[in-house]
């Protein structure tokens, strides 16, 4: 039995990296550490170790790490995962492949279960702590351990090795490489089972799993919204593509329309790769090449950008991460006299003087979604309604976490920054903002039909 590894073809070179010097060794099966894709499709890294498994003459083994608690996530962020999971489960079981789930700090399942391993796999993360865990586990197995990247279309070292200032220095390095880089992937294989099983939670009953975590419970799941998983995420695509690509490039910005994906939940959860959803658009009759050419740009230039931030910023979470001249103007103007200051308990009751506030808040804590030109003004009206910009900023991630189905990512980091200053450029000077971008209601009522969007969110309420 060879030992040396051989990159599967179909899974680019750079998407692949070695994390330690420990050899390929006689094992049981091929230990892929999912993490970050919870799919089984369009799953680069899932493809690779089922290449080394097929090279090896073994079988693949799935882990996942499920933690009790997790730092600002609630049962809303659980639930949605532990619906993705459960289907994940399913579809790689009707492929052979058993997805073994326990309790535990996610680097200590993967070294349990590296023990019997002939090497292991696992997908690339950009959060620091995060990226800790892949350290942790390269420097403890006594196995190869390789990275694969299976959360951006161009892989974030191949696009740009430093932290890129806005989304013009990023996109044509991306653009350069898209050609390269944008291609669909094989159907993940079928396998023989793995005998004797490997064991771990069952997934059938996932309220008795919510029962056994450690965390805030006081805002509602939002499945009947956003429900979990790679189905749900496709329906989502697939009614995009059918309803929401037309006109896209012009109506985006439009929170009482629906031309939205939804798909930035799944995303986050790695329940869709970006891969595919580039693909399907790129290749969508609906819609005019604005539309498409919109869309990319978002879900490709911006969405990596933020990647690349909170990869290449060593602040990534930090008011000091801000550009320099963005925290110069909010000092210069931070005791101008604000007209309204809010503490965090009427911010989260959304019982401000200002009615399309409020409503994109009851929006957040209804569904865990805001659409995204409101999630802007949203953020700076914080800034204008704090005491001062740092504690603004706080605000701001605490809130995103707390009540964003897609919170707690890289988008989310990357999207406050933005509304102080981050990837953008000093505009005319004003009270309390300085330099930095500012937004008005006035703004709003110009560009969309906020009284339809007051209607949508009172819908909702009494539903």
């Amino acid at each position: 039995m060879s030992l040396l590894p051989e990159n599967t073809p179909f899974i680019h070179p750079d998407r692949v990296r070695r994390l330690n010097g420990q050899p390929w060794r006689a094992g049981r099966y091929v230990l892929y550490w999912m993490q970050q894709a919870q799919r089984a499709q369009d799953n680069p890294a899932l493809l690779f170790a089922c290449g080394q498994a097929q090279r090896l003459g073994l079988p693949v083994v799935v882990a996942f790490g499920l933690m009790r608690r997790y730092p600002q996530a609630g049962l809303r962020h659980f639930r949605f995962m532990l619906e993705g999971l459960a289907e994940t489960h399913a579809e790689l079981d009707a492929l052979g492949i058993p997805l073994v789930v326990r309790w535990g700090e996610p680097p200590e399942v993967a070294l349990a279960l590296a023990g019997e391993a002939a090497g292991m796999i696992c997908d690339r993360a950009y959060l620091p702590p995060l990226m800790a865990w892949r350290e942790h586990v390269a420097r403890d197995a006594a196995c190869a351990v390789w990275q694969v990247e299976t959360e951006l279309v161009v892989p974030a070292d191949a696009a740009s090795l430093r932290a890129e200032v806005a989304a013009r220095t990023l996109r044509p390095r991306l653009n350069r490489l898209l050609s390269e880089h944008l291609h669909a992937l094989p159907p993940c294989p079928r396998q023989a089972r793995v005998g004797p099983p490997v064991t771990g939670e069952a997934l059938a009953d996932l309220d008795a799993l919510c029962a056994e975590l450690d965390v805030d419970r006081s805002l509602a799941t939002v499945s009947r919204f956003f429900p979990g998983g790679s189905t749900a995420a496709e329906v989502a695509l697939q009614r995009f593509l059918g309803q929401g690509l037309a006109n896209y490039a012009t109506a985006r910005r439009h929170p009482e329309a629906e031309n939205v994906s939804g798909l930035s939940p799944y995303l986050q959860y790695g329940q869709i790769s970006s891969l595919r959803v580039a693909l399907a658009v790129a290749q969508a009759n609906a819609g005019s090449d604005a539309d498409r050419d919109a869309f990319l740009d978002e879900l490709i230039v911006r969405r990596e950008l933020a990647h690349n931030h909170v990869l290449r910023n060593s602040a990534w979470d930090a008011y000091g991460g801000l550009p320099a001249w963005a925290r110069a103007t909010l000092a210069a103007h931070a005791a101008d006299p604000r007209p309204h200051l809010y503490d965090l308990k009427i911010l989260e009751a959304g019982a401000t003087h200002d009615p399309y506030w409020n409503a994109a808040m009851a929006q957040a804590r209804l569904t865990g979604y805001m659409h995204n030109h409101l999630r802007m003004y949203w953020g700076k009206k914080i800034l204008e309604w704090s005491p001062a910009p740092e504690e603004a900023f706080r605000r701001c991630l605490d809130l995103n976490h707390r009540y964003f189905l897609d919170g707690l990512a890289p988008n989310s980091h990357a999207n406050v920054g933005w509304i102080f200053g981050l990837h953008d450029r000093p505009w005319p000077e004003r009270p309390v903002f300085g330099t930095v971008r500012y937004m008005n209601a006035a703004g709003l009522e110009r560009k969309c039909d906020m009284p339809a969007y007051l209607a949508k969110i009172k819908a909702l309420q009494v539903a």
